[in-house]
């Protein structure tokens, strides 16, 4: 009988160490530990936070003026909450009504502070 695949290529055998293969595991082992764990390193604090410089508000203006363009703020961002809870399913209208009032509330906080606040001159 004819066979369509070959036999396989005749190979020494190596002789099977279990000594070796305990020696590699130990080696992988050390590789993977100090790779992942680092124990070499030294442990350093994070270094201190520092506010970021994008968006900062000039210290020299006064509370009155920034009450102002917080209640300005403010109101803008309930309008777009009610226009968005107008055209979205009403799975979600509730969602955006509880935030537009939670918007309107803060609104009537700095409007009211904005009636108490005296300007000092």
């Amino acid at each position: 009988m004819f066979k369509i695949t070959p036999n396989p290529p005749e190979t020494d055998s190596i002789p099977y160490d279990a000594a070796l293969e305990a020696e590699n595991i130990k080696t992988a082992t050390e590789r993977a530990i100090n790779h992942y764990l680092d124990p070499g390193a030294q442990k350093t604090s994070k270094p201190s936070r520092k506010p970021g410089r994008i968006y900062l508000v000039n210290p020299t203006v006064d509370d009155e003026t920034l009450l102002v363009e917080a209640c300005e703020t403010l109101s803008s961002a309930s309008d777009m909450a009610r226009d968005i809870g107008e055209t979205v399913d009403p799975s979600q209208r509730k969602a955006m009504q509880i935030l537009q009032q939670v918007i309107m509330l803060s609104e009537l906080l700095v409007n009211r502070v904005l009636d108490n606040h005296h300007v000092s001159r």
